[in-house]
């Protein structure tokens, strides 16, 4: 006679769920021996819990883990913070099999302004200080940095630490090149530098219009007075400010706190990216990838996250999700005694944000699959190519760009370890050359970058890469020479029949014949990729240069610009080289200007 099976068995949780407390604590769902499933917190033990035992559950993860349940256990704790840690601690010390965890242990940034005197600027990470001014989360550092940067353009407020700025004498760098106005000598009074302060509030606080009219308004009361050192100044600071706005956040025009959260799967990977608006202002994304779930998809992961950022940060008024928003909802009325609005994107603001924000979760998916292995292959395969004898570890590309001989500018960009330096990238203005030279300017660009590097002033690349063919190569070659760098390996990147990719010729200083890689070849897939990075890295300098010799027009000649309207586009960016660098979006947000007028302004400055 054959022995019945063991069955596990079924957790009725009506008696049990009699006697919970309705204080905030954690509470575990243990299974077959004793191996703990879940575990979670709650502001709200009774009421948590019996959320897993209704008819309908919220996603079909949690619906098998309690088909597995064989007991709860729970731990009531004297708050909400209390329950946080010890769930923490339970998950890292457990790793519950249905749990999903998104594994950033580091807090998000903040910008502070400390309570000081003389407040300082500073990048923030961990707990708060009583008495000082914080603003974000941002979503990484770059973000605060960028901004801190920023604003010290516009409002030269100082970042030293306490120790440094009491025992300062006499400025510092940073006031030589106008990035703070050294209140440590008293080079600035109190109310002035208050002032600053308060500007600099207001804009971190999302009143970017309040901000512009008090700047334009300081900047002609100046000008009145004739006091114009201080417009000027105020001039600066009002470029400055359009700096921040155009080049840090993308503006919705209005005053409102917003996270777009979007869930995205792709080749097997999941992610959930954040992205934050503050006071208008969209301040970047942040990408997250869950583990430790045994089965899992987006909509789970999406609510995971939900529950375990929101009760550790600021709630925002309103959440954009790219999945149903319902059981969003449910979760933030379960952390949150203030849930925001969830909806989905609805108007083409919102779209054009959750569409940045699932692009950039497709990218992070991206990054995360070419992993250092993959990038060592590529550099690997770039050596056997061009028969080095190591992989390059420093590659740096040239490229020139003009439009037939006028304003000519060379590029040189920077690929170090298989990645962009964006940081590194330069420029370089040819000038003195027969116009339409390329060998000519090809020889000044190098001249220009390796001269400091022959004086041991600069990094000498493994690698230097030349997007054209025989003419530039020999040019390129006969500077080094000069310069005692033909040592340095060098390759010219000549373009394939019909300029179609995949048929690239590499051209080699020292006479070999050319070589062609193909369209499968890892090696030209990374010289292509730094190859168009440089040519686009130098046209947009050159459109940028010819652009700015061929304005002749003035705000006057633009019909629909009469003297009000000029008088304000003047004082919002600080005169006519502000108004000619602005953008649409840029010019929209002066009193007056529609969108229709801001363009026709925008093609005629152009």
């Amino acid at each position: 006679m054959t022995a019945p099976t063991p069955t596990t068995p079924v957790f009725d949780p009506k008696p049990f769920l009699r006697t919970l407390t309705e204080e905030p604590g954690v509470y575990r769902m243990i299974g077959a021996d004793d191996k703990v499933l879940y575990v979670g917190k709650a502001k709200n033990l009774k009421r948590r819990v019996s959320s897993y035992f209704q008819k309908t559950l919220s996603s079909p993860r949690i619906a098998m883990m309690v088909a597995q349940i064989v007991r709860v256990e729970t731990t009531a704790t004297r708050s909400e913070a209390e329950a946080l840690i010890l769930e923490n601690n339970l998950i890292k010390s457990l790793a519950p099999r249905y749990n999903i965890l998104f594994r950033d242990d580091k807090t998000y940034p903040y910008i502070e302004l400390s309570a000081d005197a003389f407040p300082r600027l500073a990048y923030h990470r961990g707990a708060f200080t009583k008495g000082a001014r914080y603003f974000g989360p941002f979503p990484n550092a770059w973000a605060v940095r960028e901004s801190i940067h920023l604003l010290q353009k516009t409002f030269q407020l100082r970042t030293c630490e306490n120790s440094v700025f009491a025992n300062r004498s006499r400025p510092c760098l940073l006031h030589q090149i106008k990035r703070c106005t050294a209140p440590c000598v008293d080079l600035i009074d109190s109310a002035a530098y208050a002032a600053d302060v308060k500007l600099a509030t207001r804009l971190l606080d999302g009143q970017t219009n309040e901000v512009v009219e008090a700047l334009s308004a300081r900047m002609q009361d100046a000008a009145e007075r004739l006091a114009f050192e201080e417009a000027a100044a105020c001039r600066d600071q009002l470029r400055g400010l359009q700096a921040v706005l155009h080049k840090q956040f993308v503006d919705s025009r209005k005053d409102e706190d917003v996270d777009i959260l979007a869930a995205v799967e792709s080749d097997g990977l999941i992610c959930v990216n954040i992205a934050m608006v503050r006071g208008g202002r969209h301040l970047g994304d942040r990408p997250q990838f869950p583990s430790g779930a045994a089965v899992s998809g987006a909509a789970d992961s999406l609510l995971a996250f939900v529950e375990q950022h929101y009760s550790q940060h600021p709630i925002p008024a309103r959440l954009l999700v790219n999945l149903a928003p319902e059981p969003v909802r449910e979760i933030l009325v379960e952390i949150s005694d203030r849930p925001p609005g969830v909806v989905s994107p609805r108007f083409a603001g919102e779209k054009a944000w959750m569409e940045m924000a699932e692009n950039n979760a497709r990218l992070a998916i991206q990054a995360r699959a070419r992993d250092t292995g993959r990038i060592e292959q590529r550099l690997e395969a770039l050596r056997v190519a061009l028969d080095l004898d190591e992989a390059p570890q420093r590659i740096e590309c040239f490229d020139i760009s003009h439009t037939m001989g006028e304003a000519t500018v060379a590029s040189c960009v920077v690929c170090e370890a298989g990645a962009m330096k964006r940081a590194e990238y330069r420029r370089y203005n040819i000038k003195g050359i027969t116009p339409g030279d390329d060998f000519a300017a090809m020889r000044q660009a190098l001249e220009r970058r390796y001269g400091k590097v022959a004086a041991g002033e600069g990094v000498c690349p493994d690698l230097i890469l030349i997007d054209g063919g025989k003419g530039q190569v020999s040019a390129a070659r006969a500077i080094l020479a000069e310069l005692g760098l033909e040592a340095v390996a060098m390759v010219g990147v000549a373009k394939g029949e019909g300029r179609k990719a995949g048929l690239e010729t590499l051209i080699f200083p020292d006479g070999r014949e050319g070589l062609v890689l193909g369209g499968e070849s890892a090696a030209l897939h990374l010289i292509v990729e730094i190859r168009d990075e440089a040519h686009r890295f130098a046209i947009t300098g050159h459109r940028a240069k010819r652009g700015k010799t061929r304005i002749g027009s003035k705000l006057d000649d633009i019909p629909g610009v009469g003297p009000a309207r000029r008088r304000n586009l003047l004082a919002a960016f600080g005169g006519l080289d502000g108004v000619r660098e602005a953008t649409v979006e840029d010019l929209c947000r002066v009193e007056g200007v529609s969108r229709k007028l801001a363009e026709h302004i925008h093609a005629a400055l152009r």
